[in-house]
C-alpha cells in the first residue's frame, strides 16, 4: 500500500477526533497547522542562487528563462558565470531539479545560513 504523508496525518487526526472530548476541535487545529506548514524536504540552494531565483521571480521570468539566461548579468557584484557554474559544473541534474523545485514551491533553505526563504504570493 502506498500512503502519502497526508494519509498518515488524517488517520492520526481521525483517531484524535474520536477518542477525546475535545478531539474534534484539536484535530481541526492540527489540520489547519498541517495545511500551513512547509514541506519536510525543502530544496537547499546556495545564497547566490537564492538571490538569483528571487531576482528572476521578481522580473516575472519563467523557469526556462531562469535556467537558460545569458551571461550579461551582474548579481550583487557577482558575475553571472558563477550562477551558471552552480548549475552546470557538478551534479547538473540534481542541481537543476533542486532549482526547479525551489522555483515551483516558492520556498527553500539557504545552504550557508539555514535560513528559510519563502516568496510572497503575488496577487
Amino acid at each position: 500500500m502506498t500512503e502519502t504523508k497526508r494519509d498518515v496525518f488524517e488517520d492520526a487526526a481521525f483517531n484524535i477526533e474520536t477518542s477525546a472530548p475535545d478531539g474534534p476541535k484539536f484535530a481541526d487545529e492540527l489540520r489547519q497547522r498541517y495545511d500551513a506548514a512547509l514541506p519536510d524536504d525543502l530544496p537547499v540552494i546556495t545564497e547566490l542562487i537564492s538571490k538569483y531565483l528571487i531576482m528572476r521571480k521578481r522580473d516575472r521570468g519563467d523557469l526556462v528563462q531562469a535556467l537558460d539566461e545569458g551571461t550579461s548579468f551582474l548579481l550583487d557584484g557577482t558575475q553571472w558565470e558563477s550562477v551558471q557554474d552552480w548549475f552546470w559544473f557538478s551534479d547538473v541534474k540534481d542541481r537543476v531539479d533542486t532549482f526547479a523545485r525551489a522555483w515551483v514551491l516558492g520556498v527553500w533553505r539557504v545552504e550557508e545560513t539555514g535560513e528559510i526563504v519563502k516568496l510572497e504570493e503575488e496577487k
